[in-house]
């Protein structure tokens, strides 16, 4: 990289990468900032929403508790009257509703349902018809015991909507009950909103929007308010959304008034664009700032860059002269700095460079010969190995220990283990017979089921005749192994894999065969592919004998037509088959097999 390029490169590096990294921290930090001071700000809104409001409903509240102990409306509710005057004159004796109704502002309008056929029907005074007493309130007011519930209802007498208070009375002449209403001033629930700087609105039980300070929603229910149900559900906490096609934040409070059946929820709304709107304005502005600043560094490195790389070049074009042989070349001093010192000190190289380059060939005489001290320790370390037998006798060792204490299953693991691995050292001989290769298969399986337990069985079908038919060392046990692995790899209830042997005329024909998974043909063909390709690594990175490795050995023990061969389906296991010509010294392995995992 060139001087001008590094200059350009550290600039990046120490001023722009910085800048970046402390731009985009103050800039999440900043919508971070802004986002928490807005819901801190909302959360306050909503406690004040809900003191105002609960203030609001304490008003109805106590007109229900006095009106629930008044017994002068028990005997106007109750009396049975003989005429129409005796009606109206009880009606005037009792201004009581109307009264509260001019006190109290935050109620606009009292009525009374109860079922005396001798009462007349007035705005006070009600009797419920079959419409009334089939009103999901009316039905649970008379079903509780004097408790109070809130729900958005129509006034039957004008057909407005309003939050009300619905309590049942309970009278004692007669044990008599009548269910009161008491609307709450939507106007002034909804002036106790409209001071709040985001969308705030008051629901019920049932969804309905009772408030809110957004026109067009009261009456609404939050679905038609186009609310995520899975949001609307919920009864309190903070959740993000996305309200009319606008990322916002959505905070739900929720509360039960006094001696309250059912509660209502107080839900708040703010756009995150709007509150990140005025950080925005101020990143942008400091993008534009930060730019200008970095483009005028950039001239100025710019300038300083072409001067510092002309001198620099023409101090390259002397150290040229010198590499292409012509000692003679002398550099005339420039400047005081660090480039002027190293003009100095070429001189002063180019006499003792002959010089150099002897110290450079001792050098490299002690480096080969530091190579060869190197290689000879590496020779003996790979010489000292430890002595397998010490591994046997260990092995024996604790299958006697495992005897003595009766643990059959253990020892006779055990036991296996060491044969396997006796014969699998042993087996540096170039062929041996089948007989002595199943005897090692046998011996793994056995290991293996000890492992897996019921999720591995084995099946050996070996023909008698082909028990003493030579073949390479270590040539099946390797397929079992894979068979073993990759047919457990993805099937829970196990597998079951089969080692076949049977003579024919052209030789030995063996299969080694699961019910995996399978593979799919495109894997089939890339694993015929990487047995083919030429190269000299056939080894698995797991330190197994891999199937190249197989493959090359049957190979280059009978010829190149032979080799494995694979076959294998999805879900229908995977054959892996290959054969044994009558040959002496062995013979060769098709394989086909297929993986089902």
């Amino acid at each position: 990289m060139k001087i001008r390029n590094k200059l350009y490169f550290s600039f990046f590096a120490v001023v722009l990468v910085p800048v970046l990294i402390v731009g985009i921290y103050l800039t999440v930090e900043l919508k971070r900032m802004a986002l928490n001071n807005a819901i801190d700000q909302n959360t306050a809104n909503v406690e004040r929403v809900k003191k105002r409001t609960s203030d609001m409903l304490k008003v109805a509240y106590d007109i229900s508790y006095r009106l629930y102990n008044d017994h002068r409306l028990s005997q106007l509710a109750t009396h049975r009257y003989d005429s129409i005057y005796s009606v109206v004159k009880s009606y005037k004796s009792y201004p009581d509703f109307r009264e509260y109704e001019d006190l109290y502002k935050e109620v606009s309008g009292i009525r009374l349902y109860f079922d005396n056929p001798t009462l007349l029907n007035n705005w006070e005074f009600l009797q419920p018809n079959a419409d009334i007493e089939g009103k999901f309130w009316y039905e649970r007011a008379m079903k509780t015991n004097g408790l109070i519930a809130w729900n958005y209802i129509e006034d039957d007498r004008n057909g407005q909507y309003n939050l009300s208070l619905i309590r049942r009375l309970d009278f004692t002449e007669d044990n008599a009950k009548g269910v009161l209403v008491i609307n709450i001033n939507s106007a002034l629930l909804n002036g106790i909103l409209n001071q709040e700087t985001f969308e705030t609105m008051i629901v019920d039980e049932y969804d309905n929007i009772v408030a809110a300070n957004r026109p067009g929603r009261v009456g609404k229910t939050l679905v038609d308010a186009h609310f995520d149900k899975n949001i609307a559900d919920r009864s309190t906490g903070t959740f993000n959304a996305v309200v009319d096609g606008r990322k916002s934040r959505i905070l739900i409070e929720g509360w039960n008034p006094t001696d309250s059946l059912n509660g209502l929820r107080i839900i708040s709304v703010f756009s995150v664009d709007s509150i990140v709107h005025e950080p925005n304005r101020i990143i942008r502005l400091a993008v534009v700032v930060i730019s200008s600043s970095i483009l005028i560094a950039l001239l100025l490195i710019y300038g300083f860059s072409s001067l510092l790389t002309g001198r620099l070049l023409r101090l390259s074009k002397q150290f040229s002269r010198v590499a292409s042989g012509k000692l003679d070349a002398a550099l005339p001093i420039d400047g005081r700095d660090e480039i002027g010192q190293l003009s100095r000190q070429f001189n002063a190289m180019v006499g003792r460079i002959h010089e150099l380059i002897m110290e450079v060939q001792d050098t490299n005489a002690q480096k080969s010969l530091l190579e060869k001290r190197q290689s000879e320790i590496k020779f003996r370390m790979m010489a000292s190995q430890i002595n397998p037998h010490f591994l046997f006798n260990t092995l024996e060792s604790i299958r006697m220990k495992a005897v003595l204490h009766k643990e059959a299953e253990i020892a006779r693991v055990v036991r296996l283990l060491g044969k396997l691995m006796r014969q699998s050292i042993e087996a540096g001989h170039s062929h041996v017979p089948l007989a002595s290769e199943i005897d090692v298969v046998k011996c793994y399986l056995d290991i293996q089921k000890f492992r897996y337990g019921e999720r591995l069985s084995y099946e050996l079908a070996i023909d008698p005749r082909a028990e003493s038919i030579p073949l390479p060392a270590l040539i099946i046990q390797p397929l079992v192994e894979n068979a073993v692995i990759h047919g457990l790899e993805n099937k829970e209830e196990g597998v079951t894999v089969r080692v076949d042997a049977e003579w024919r005329e052209d030789g030995v024909h063996i299969r080694v065969t699961d019910d995996g998974a399978g593979m799919t043909a495109e894997r089939v063909d890339e694993l015929d592919a990487h047995l083919r390709e030429r190269d000299e690594d056939e080894e698995e990175e797991t330190g197994r004998i891999g199937l190249r490795n197989v493959h090359m050995r049957m190979k280059l023990s009978y010829g190149p037509e032979y080799g494995l061969h694979i076959e294998s389906e999805p879900e229908r296991g995977t054959r892996i088959y290959f054969v044994i010509p009558h040959q002496p010294g062995g013979g060769i392995v098709h394989v086909q097999r297929t993986d089902r995992g």
